[in-house]
């Protein structure tokens, strides 16, 4: 379908209706959804439910989505729509390939949080190594102005430098951490499906049980497929150092939790920081929400207000590249 054909009528241009059906995580009111309102009629809502979707897409042709899912179902009973676009990385909420027997291009926002990600990582893991925010509390408790010696500490104190990081997963943010890493003087190797020479640059590529049986910190950055799913269970950490830490801000159902929990409450594990689980928000009944020296924080990785501008651009600009007939970013050609 070229250009802006589908919304012209009797030769005059309408305007296109763009709904955005979950805009509170990605805008909770620091940013500004003005590059879209430029490019049609737009409505926001915060959050959608899963039995309002159909209904707020109605007749829409575009729609944005971060982890509302666009099903088969929703795009037959909302024939109107013409492009999908995530805002995220992650595009697994859209049945992609209904999307594209329809004709229906699907495009997300490939690189707007390395840095972001990266930088959490290596948070998660230096909270790990020195709970400053226990300590913190700690103090302002009055526990060091009564304490009878000039410092005191609660957890071992973990250096990194000589260490051995294993980071699954080295794209664009495994090799931003992996850089952080070597700036902290970790030695860093890598699983990756797909080696390449920047990868090479920052780690050495090893095979997955080299890469655990030799990390003291294994670092989990890579996609949710079928062959990574669970790819952090019993068998694997039975394979890791004793005492080693885990470390996931990518992907919750990377890691089987109840296997994890077991391994943190047998010391196998020594600590794990966490930014994702497998079901968000978190259960109640989580087994790491119990377990040993585990530090989870509510998937936020990505939401500096930096990266989440750049997701703003990136989102405007792939529904405008798609109005004037060259569709970019998108994940099912």
């Amino acid at each position: 379908m070229g250009c802006l054909e589908f919304y012209k009528v009797k030769g005059e241009t309408a305007a296109v209706k763009i709904v955005v059906l979950d805009g509170y995580a990605e805008n909770p009111g620091d940013l500004s959804w003005e590059k879209l309102e430029e490019l049609g009629e737009l409505t926001v809502y915060d959050r959608t439910p899963a039995d309002k979707i159909a209904e707020r897409i109605g007749d829409a042709e575009i729609v944005y989505t971060n982890k509302t899912p666009i099903t088969r179902e929703t795009m037959d009973a909302c024939p109107n729509i013409k492009f999908i676009s995530v805002l995220a990385t992650g595009y697994n909420i859209v049945d992609y390939a209904a999307a594209k027997e329809k004709g229906i291009p699907v495009t997300n926002v490939p690189t707007y949080g390395t840095a972001a990600v990266a930088q959490f990582a290596i948070a998660l893991l230096l909270e790990v190594c020195h709970h400053v925010a226990h300590h913190d509390r700690a103090v302002h408790q009055g526990r060091w102005e009564s304490n009878p010696d000039w410092c005191f500490w609660d957890y071992p104190l973990i250096e990194l430098a000589d260490k051995t990081m294993g980071i699954i997963g080295l794209g664009r943010i495994g090799q931003a951490t992996g850089r952080i890493a070597r700036a902290l003087g970790m030695r860093v190797i890598a699983r990756e499906s797909s080696p390449t020479a920047a990868g090479a640059e920052i780690a050495e590529y090893v095979d997955l049980d080299t890469l655990l049986a030799e990390s003291d910190v294994v670092v989990l950055h890579c996609p949710l497929f079928p062959e990574t799913q669970g790819i952090i269970n019993k068998e694997t950490i039975a394979k890791m150092k004793d005492g080693v830490i885990i470390i996931n801000n990518s992907r919750g159902p990377l890691v089987v939790e109840q296997d994890l929990a077991d391994a943190l409450n047998s010391g196998k594990v020594y600590a794990a920081g966490l930014d994702v689980v497998s079901t968000e928000p978190i259960n109640g009944d989580n087994p790491l929400l119990t377990a040993k020296n585990c530090i989870i924080t509510p998937h936020i990785s990505w939401a500096p207000k930096e990266s989440r501008m750049r997701i703003m651009d990136v989102a405007a600009q792939n529904l405008r590249a798609f109005l004037e007939g060259s569709p970019i970013n998108v994940v099912n050609k």
